[in-house]
């Protein structure tokens, strides 16, 4: 790699950032406005609300999405696809600082009970196997979630062209898959405005994104 290729690369990956971190501040913005106005009127979520449990797995789920879009953009030469995983990892970095925020202005901690568990009286969760009784372990839990295993994150890694292209998109769909039962429990649960919101967009936004992503694979030729 040239000194030029790799400087060139390097300042794409700070507009990268650069962009993602002005989104994500506008995001916490505007979440310490709408999380101030409604517990001004209502008491805050406690630690064990469908909000607080929603807020803290789906952190975790975004955070795995915004690392496996930034791998692809990285590296992609499909145009489309560097889009769609831009536009994943700069609007779930947004969103998972506002659900940082929410925690910080309900004076709550950023981890809280056993992975899923505050899902255990909704259909969702029960299609997912959560138990009031028998909390899921961590692997269980992120499996259940649609997450990629660290294997699969190392092949992410090592894959490159339209082998990296078709396995981002196999990886993405199911992570799409597992964070839209977990948005349907807090909309069923949940009773924050802000919160249902932000769930509802996450629903109607990552369905589009997985009918684009199918409509990638055919595109690509993906297997499977």
């Amino acid at each position: 790699m040239t000194e030029s290729s790799a400087g060139g690369r390097a300042g794409r990956w700070a507009l990268i950032l650069l962009a993602g971190l002005g989104i994500a501040a506008l995001a916490f913005a505007i979440g310490r406005f709408s999380t101030f106005g409604s517990t001004a009127a209502t008491a805050a979520p406690t630690t064990a609300s469908a909000e607080a449990g929603f807020s803290r797995d789906m952190q975790v789920h975004h955070a795995q999405a915004i690392a496996m879009a930034m791998e692809i953009y990285r590296k992609t030469d499909d145009d489309e696809l560097r889009v769609l995983s831009y536009d994943i990892a700069t609007g779930q970095a947004a969103q998972r600082g506002e659900m940082y925020d929410w925690l910080v202005q309900w004076g709550l901690p950023q981890a809280g009970a056993a992975t899923m568990a505050w899902m255990a009286d909704t259909d969702a969760g029960h299609d997912h196997g959560v138990s009031a009784t028998e909390p899921m372990t961590d692997a269980e839990a992120r499996e259940a979630m649609g997450m990629a295993s660290d294997a699969e994150l190392g092949a992410l890694a090592a894959a490159d062209g339209i082998e990296a292209d078709c396995l981002f998109l196999e990886l993405m769909i199911r992570h799409h898959e597992g964070a839209i039962p977990m948005a349907d429990a807090v909309i069923e649960l949940g009773s924050e405005p802000r919160v249902l919101a932000v769930a509802g967009s996450i629903r109607a936004g990552q369905t589009a994104e997985i009918e684009a992503m199918q409509a990638m694979q055919q595109r690509l030729g993906c297997g499977g």
